[in-house]
């Protein structure tokens, strides 16, 4: 709190000294060459000497601007205007509190065809509709700076500690790269990898849908996007970056990566390895890593509103490789290796995505943790230490193929392979106490895994010499092919001394195989008829057949040998049929759009399972299951100001790892798991609410959005803890969980370019039911949060971006009362960029988290402190080479622990991990060719 009222102090001291500064008021008004008042038009006033961003904004409805508290100097303001030359003028204070301008005619371009106009100041910024466009070179960062350092010094952009960006308000949910997808669907790995030197121009602006861009039908739906306009010299020539490292704790690093761009193609190669557990790419970095025009999810041909369904890729669904590692930097100890390649190819009629990727990565996990569940009766509660040791290696490849047959037909064809191997060991030694009685479990299981899934889609698109008439159609086929042994060892000691009776032990010491294989095929059909230029009907049909087969063979080792184990081992084939036609009325006008549809969904399982393949009678389960899914959608855009409504019922079929009928998971003889072939769909009654304002003439921005949803036959684990505390979950369907949430987002600047104020706050209530022991158990959980995040730009030389995160979680439990708990999880931080003489640059990252659990029983607090510091210098010709000293963790305070609350247990739990080292790297940059070299297509 003391740092927080010496930063509130020191921006006081700041405000103030602006504020004694001598100031005056500019104001004047735009008109065309016949006096008429242009509304809306682009005023910037300048410095004369390097074009710095002084002010901005937006003339109103009478063509007046103003600029309020302006410091006594000269200036350039400079006017924009589309269909308009953009006026220069210079402008002198005077001695007087205010310089009118007067009226400022501007000329419209047509009528100065011939002449020839030399502009002395570029304009930072100019603003066209809801699209606002930057000139890069007016934003200074730091030599060496990637895209995420520019992005935080545009007015009217904020990007977090953790890379996500916001524009206006609004979370930026695609970043692309002269107008193509370059980095696929993570914005994040466009804005950490390219370098800020690169860009000419970055535009933000409201994206339509897929859907409306291939129909030509506004739906009224936008996500916020930002595009990466690349210099020429960049575009035709080759640019990318190489880093070593080297660091205390035999800590090291390797990256590189290279991109070569024209005008039809693009080619990219980047490599890593590290022991600093980063593996430098997200979740799904296989999808993310893909280029222009790349596949994407939401590309498979599912036509229609969305209602939910079957997802091939959605999860593991119980069929799946797990990847293990890696992919978080407080968990335990990782050695990352990666490589790939993509080239694309881009022209009016055809379009080519491809790429290839490999990875592997090694982790190593020690933990401890302290568990409390509560029962109806009672609690208990369970220290563990565990250790576990895993590898995992990926292979991934894509490709997006687009033929536009002619001006009424395209093609689409999509392809994508993975092939997964690793294994994994894990050890556990795990204590259980509940009042007198204590029992023991020690677990050593290890595993091994391959797996194959492919991914392919056919989509033709057709066309009507009727404007605004359509067809499409898609064929899809699936594969998804797994398969691993694993070694099942465990001793299990129980006690019971209430009674004075002696330890019972019970060992599992098994082996298990097991093989699954999903097959899928899937159609869709879609078609839009225009009734009028404002009405359209659409109608589709989604189709899908889907197979699936699991082997499991348990065997328990004993003196005589392997020995399968009939109980545990089962042998099931499902068969899902799913089927979906709806219809869709939609009214779109002047940015007005609403629509309403209705779809019939009707599912089949058709299963057989046995405890071996061979056997002569086999259990039949089938189930059947039709509903009514409405959708209704509401949009309204004005100019800068939008407003939407939204009601869909979301349809859930349950997973197969769900339905696996009498298949028991006792690896961990302590937790068992059962799965339940009567789980019906559960679905989700789902309305969205939100409401978004950009004022671009002060860039004063908010948004706004509500939402609600109540389940139905929702799918939870139900739990049955029997004497000896051994846990059995099983998936059943209960209704009456509801979730209701609010998010807000409110930002300004104090001073235009030199500061920006950003409010945001988020509600949560959820209840969550779940039967422990038969009994009802309804967990109800409130979150509240506030955040405030300050970007300053003193000078061009030093920049500032602290942030203040307040978090508070409510959860109480309706069965045990006096395990309510409030968590508190408060984040305070920033960065800082320092620019001093002679080509040294210093930059800082704090991040102070404050954890406390008021619990009466389980009371927990931790404050983690975690500095990285940096300094950093470039030197040979153009600043190629870097050399960098970094310290991570400065005050070695990084502690993997973690306090988690679910619905009927709390647990924290401490894992070793990365701390406090010290790493000196060298980079060398690949600069662009220079704009005078080599002007033609090629590379």
């Amino acid at each position: 709190m003391k740092n927080l009222l010496l930063l509130l102090l020191l921006l006081a001291g700041c405000s103030t000294a602006f504020a004694q500064s001598p100031r005056f008021t500019i104001r004047g008004s735009i008109a065309d060459t016949n006096k008429a008042v242009l509304p809306g038009a682009t005023v910037m006033l300048l410095t004369p000497k390097d074009s710095a961003l002084v002010n901005f904004g937006r003339t109103n409805d009478k063509g007046a601007f103003e600029f309020r508290n302006v410091k006594r100097a000269p200036y350039i303001l400079k006017v924009s205007y589309v269909g308009f030359l953009p006026l220069q003028k210079e402008v002198d204070p005077g001695d007087g509190d205010v310089t009118d301008l007067g009226t400022l005619e501007i000329k419209p371009i047509q009528k100065e065809l011939l002449e020839v106009v030399v502009k002395t100041a570029r304009a930072p910024l100019s603003i066209r509709g809801d699209t606002i466009e930057y000139n890069a070179s007016s934003f200074k960062v730091p030599a060496g700076s990637t895209v995420e350092e520019l992005l935080k010094r545009l007015p009217g952009v904020q990007v977090d500690q953790d890379g996500n960006i916001k524009a206006q308000g609004e979370d930026v949910k695609k970043v692309t790269v002269d107008g193509k997808t370059f980095f696929g669907t993570d914005p994040k790995l466009a804005t950490k990898n390219l370098p800020a030197e690169a860009i000419d121009k970055i535009q933000i602006f409201n994206d339509k849908t897929e859907a409306a861009k291939t129909t030509g039908i506004d739906d009224g739906k936008r996500e916020k996007a930002v595009n990466l306009a690349l210099k020429e010299s960049h575009k035709r020539g080759g640019f990318g970056k190489v880093t070593a490292g080297a660091g205390t704790k035999d800590r090291f690093q390797l990256r590189g990566n290279y991109n070569r761009f024209n005008t039809k193609e693009q080619m990219s190669v980047l490599g890593f390895g590290n022991n600093i557990n980063q593996t430098g790419l997200s979740w799904d970095d296989y999808q993310d890593f893909r280029g222009s025009q790349s596949f994407n999810w939401e590309d498979q041909g599912d036509f229609g509103f969305y209602s939910g369904g079957m997802y091939f890729f959605g999860g593991d669904d119980g069929m799946g490789v797990p990847l293990t590692g890696g992919y978080s930097s407080n968990r335990g100890f990782s050695r990352n290796y990666a490589g790939g390649a993509n080239y694309n190819y881009d022209t009016k009629k055809t379009k080519l995505s491809s790429n290839y990727f490999y990875n592997q990565t090694g982790q190593t996990l020690s933990s401890t943790s302290n568990k409390q569940t509560f029962l109806p009766e009672g609690t208990f509660v369970t220290i563990s230490g565990n250790s576990q040791g895993s590898f995992t290696r990926n292979h991934r490849g894509s490709a997006r193929y687009e033929q536009q047959l002619d001006s009424l037909n395209t093609l689409v064809l999509i392809g994508n392979l993975r092939a997964n191997s690793g294994n994994n060991a894990q050890f556990s030694n795990q204590n259980f106490y509940r009042a007198a009685d204590t029992s023991q479990t020690n677990l050593d299981n290890r595993n091994n895994f391959n797996g194959l899934q492919l991914a392919t889609t056919a989509i033709f698109r057709h066309k009507f010499l009727k404007k605004g008439r359509n067809f499409a159609a898609s064929v899809a086929f699936n594969l998804n092919d797994s398969d691993g042994t694993a070694k099942q060892r465990s001793t299990n000691t129980f006690f019971t001394d209430s009674t004075g009776a002696g330890p019972t032990v019970v060992r599992i010491n098994q082996d298990v195989t097991n093989s699954s294989l999903r097959t899928e095929l899937k159609s869709s059909l879609h078609y839009i008829e225009p009734l009028t230029k404002t009405m359209f009907w659409e109608t589709f049909y989604n189709f899908s057949l889907r197979n699936d087969k699991v082997d499991r063979d348990v065997f328990d080792l004993t003196d005589q040998g392997a020995v399968r184990n009939r109980n545990l081992s089962r042998y099931y084939t499902n068969d899902y049929t799913y089927n979906r036609v709806g219809t869709v009325l939609r009214y779109s006008d002047k940015g007005f759009n609403i629509s309403g549809g209705l779809a019939g969904v009707w599912y089949k399982l058709a299963g057989r399972f046995a405890s071996d393949q061979s056997a002569t009678t086999f259990t039949n389960v089938s189930r059947q299951y039709f509903t009514v899914a409405p959708n209704f959608s509401g949009n309204y855009r004005l100019k800068n100001k939008s407003m939407g409504l939204y009601y869909n019922v979301n349809i859930q079929q349950p997973q197969t790892s769900q339905l696996q009928p009498g298949v028991v998971d006792n690896s961990n003889p302590r937790f068992i798991q059962e799965g339940n072939p009567g789980l019906l769909p559960s679905l989700t009654h789902n309305l969205n609410g939100s409401f978004s304002s950009f004022n671009p003439g002060n860039f004063v921005n908010y948004y706004l959005s509500l939402n609600y949803g109540y389940n139905i036959n929702q799918i939870v684990y139900n739990q049955t803890i029997d004497e000896n505390l051994i846990t059995t979950s099983r998936p059943e369907n209960i209704s009456g969980g509801t979730r209701v949430g609010s998010y807000l987002n409110f930002g300004f600047p104090l001073k235009k370019t030199k500061a920006t104020l950003n409010l945001g706050s988020s509600l949560n209530f959820n209840k969550n039911p779940i039967y422990i022991n038969t009994v009802l158990n309804d967990t109800r959980s409130d979150n509240y949060n506030f955040r405030v995040n300050l970007d300053l730009t003193l000078f061009d030389k030093f920049t500032l971006y602290p942030y203040f995160n307040w978090g508070i979680t409510d959860t109480r439990y309706s069965i045990n009362s006096s395990q309510n708990q409030k968590i508190y999880n408060h984040n305070y931080g920033g960065a800082m960029n320092i620019q001093f003489p002679g080509g040294i640059f210093f930059n800082g990252q704090m991040n102070y988290q404050i954890y406390k659990l008021k619990n009466e029983r389980f009371p927990f607090t931790q404050k983690l402190p975690i500095l990285n510091l940096a300094v950093y210098k470039q030197f040979l010709k153009d600043n190629k080479a870097e050399v960098r000293l970094t310290a991570y963790d400065v005050f070695n305070k990084n502690r993997g622990i973690t306090q988690q609350a679910y619905q009927n247990f709390v647990q924290k739990e401490e894992v070793q991990t990365l701390a406090q080292y010290f790493m000196l790297s060298v980079s060398y940059n690949v600069r662009g060719l220079k704009s005078q070299m080599r002007q033609n297509n090629g590379w």
